[in-house]
């Protein structure tokens, strides 16, 4: 009976497993080595490209009337792609940390299979003495069972190399905080920086067009005379040099500053070529900072870069923590729920657990090396971070120094610009329609207008150097806790937090609040056949120009210019007698402005001559209006 049982088991058929494996492992063999390299399709790559370009621009909200410096700033914030990738990599390190984490639970371990073989397993016994077999060969497993456990299991040790782990990465997900402020920091440097640089550019663009094509103009007519031998050939050739000269400054100018614009859509994310006004508000620069040591201090304690030198040294520290847990035996207890088909069994079932302890005893003799390296890592880490610090130190002196340099190259561009706006204001007034007087008028409007874009610039460049003060200490753009995220909520919330940020490094912000004052013209006197209207134009074009508004307003202050002419020795010159009225209308100032008269008294001549009386009391009216203050910084 026996034997026909065992008869029985050995007959028993080769299962469908074999096969099934067979024909697997052949399908695998056959699909190596048919991987050919499949470049992309046009098709695919214009689908990746529109894709794209709609989700760079999803979603944002739509301008809506002149953007204002925290406007720039709230949507540089909501929509600018660097940021937008600084942001995830900050939430894939506090994923890893997440995952860091899950690596200290003690494992539960799954596991189920089934096993196969062609023949019976098994075996037979001999005496140790004489040799002779003891037992007939026998089985205890079956050909084909199946096999399911649950093992739980903790070591100690690695619990220990996991809990450090998961503070290591804790920190670099400070790190990665950090390096966001970073880089928040800089967008919002450059979008000052270019949003200054493009409100110059609006207001001066409008004007250097028709300059350009007066220039144009006058070059074709200088050549004509030339050739009609109405001008000698080296004086043509002098002024065409001058007027090129001049085109080309212009050219300089205005390019410089029409990029401006480009670089500031990109910063916040705006299709290129959507229209885009700056709002034009007067924006009076703060005095230089004098407290340098409070400035040091707080870049100490601010900047990015140290707080990442920081976080660096403390992930350091658990290095060396982890390195000497290393060396400690690691203790393993496990138990186990287990279950076997195999019908030979007795149990099927059972329940097992124990302990284990093991030691590296070798690696003992590593020890010193450990704390060799974890002496030179401390080393290294304090002399990275002094030697950054310095670098700080200096950042913070030398962005301060920078912006009493800007502030005074401003105040020098300012009266640069004032100047030449009067050389050409007469220049006009002096003209006599003929070539010469022309080509001269046109050169001085054009050095005029450079000196504009060169004051614009010398502003932008103050501004640019008062965001690098707030930058080398360490400023953030936004307050702790961000309520609402709609660009003009955030605009608002930035706007606050930057004067609370601003008023610990600067006396008083850039940008603060004060109250101004408009200006209303009134022209009394005028000669006869001269338009009232004309003159009062080109006065509040100069009051324009020069940062004043003419808005009409209770608090207005009233400009109130009249018209005389005198003689001196026979020459004819023209008076203008300029009288300042507060709102209450009590006189707060008088000037009076003279100048040679034209032969021919006309709109254009006496126009040309009021521009100059309104720019020679220009700064009067900006420190009676509240605008931009005189400054007192020095080289």
């Amino acid at each position: 009976m026996n034997a026909y049982v065992v008869a029985e088991v050995k007959k028993r058929g080769v299962p469908l497993v074999k096969p099934v494996a067979g024909l697997i492992a052949v399908l695998i063999l056959a699909g190596c080595g048919t991987i050919k390299p499949e470049p992309l399709t046009q098709d695919e790559i214009t689908t990746r490209v529109n894709r794209d370009r709609a989700e760079m621009y999803r979603g944002q909200e739509s301008l809506s009337g002149p953007m204002t410096l925290s406007d720039a700033m709230a949507r540089a914030l909501k929509y600018n792609l660097d940021y937008r990738l600084k942001m995830m990599e900050t939430a894939l390190s506090r994923s890893l940390l997440d995952v860091s984490q899950q690596d200290m639970l003690p494992k539960l371990m799954a596991d189920a299979g089934y096993r196969w073989r062609d023949n019976d397993s098994g075996g037979t016994s001999i005496g140790i003495d004489d040799g002779l077999v003891s037992l007939r060969p026998s089985t205890s497993e079956e050909r084909e069972h199946y096999l399911s456990s649950a093992t739980f299991s903790w070591d100690l040790l690695d619990f220990g190399m996991s809990y450090y782990r998961a503070k290591q990465q804790a920190d670099e997900v400070n790190i990665a905080e950090e390096r966001r402020r970073k880089v928040l920091q800089n967008i919002v440097q450059e979008v000052r920086d270019a949003y200054w640089r493009a409100l110059g550019a609006q207001r001066l663009l409008d004007e250097t067009q028709p300059l350009a094509e007066q220039i144009a103009q006058a070059l074709d007519k200088t050549r004509e005379a030339e050739q009609a031998g109405i001008l000698p050939p080296i004086e043509g050739l002098e002024y065409q040099r001058a007027l090129l000269d001049a085109m080309t400054l212009l050219n300089q100018k205005r390019q410089q500053m029409e990029l401006a614009k480009s670089e500031l859509t990109a910063l916040i994310n705006l299709p290129p070529g959507t229209p885009l006004v700056l709002q034009d508000t007067p924006t009076p620069l703060a005095p230089p900072p004098t407290n340098i040591d409070n400035l040091e201090q707080m870049a100490l304690e601010r900047r990015p870069e140290l707080r990442e030198e920081d976080y660096k040294t403390r992930i350091d520290s658990y290095e060396t923590k982890r390195q000497i847990a290393s060396l400690f035996p690691s203790l393993n207890l496990f138990a186990g729920l287990n279950y076997d088909s195999n019908e030979y069994l007795y149990n099927n079932n059972w329940i097992e657990g124990g302990v284990g302890v093991s030691m590296n005893l070798f690696k003992l003799l590593s020890i010193p090396a450990i704390s060799t390296a974890n002496d030179a890592r401390a080393q290294t880490d304090d002399a990275r971070r002094m030697a950054l610090s310095m670098a700080v130190l200096t950042q913070v002196r030398v962005a301060t120094e920078r912006y009493k340099l800007a502030s005074y190259d401003f105040q020098i561009a300012e009266q640069s610009a004032q100047v030449d706006q009067r050389l050409a204001s007469i220049s006009r007034a002096g003209s006599d329609n003929s070539l010469t007087s022309d080509l001269e008028t046109l050169r001085t409007q054009a050095r005029s207008i450079v000196s504009r874009f060169q004051e614009a610039s010398s502003y932008a460049e103050a501004q640019a150097a008062y965001g690098r003060v707030l930058n080398s200490v360490g400023i953030d753009l936004l307050p702790d806790q961000v309520n609402q995220t709609d660009v003009a909520s955030l605009s608002r919330q930035i706007a606050t937090s930057l004067r609370q940020q601003e008023s610990s490094v600067f006396a008083r912000t850039a940008g603060i609040v004060v109250e101004k004052h408009p200006i209303s013209v009134q022209i009394t006197r005028l000669p006869s056949g001269v338009s009232r209207s004309t003159v009062s134009q080109s006065v509040g074009r100069v009051i324009e120009a020069n940062h004043l508004s003419l808005e009409p307003s209770p608090k207005s202050l009233t400009l109130q210019m009249g018209f005389n002419i005198g003689a001196s020795n026979g020459t004819r010159k023209g008076v203008w007698t300029m009288r300042v009225l507060d709102a209450d209308g009590s006189e707060v100032l008088t000037r009076q402005y003279t100048s040679y008269l034209p032969n021919e008294t006309s709109t254009r001549s006496i126009s040309a001559l009021a521009e100059a009386a309104t720019l020679s009391i220009t700064t009067d009216l900006q420190r009676l209006a509240g605008a931009t203050p005189v400054l007192t910084a020095t080289p």
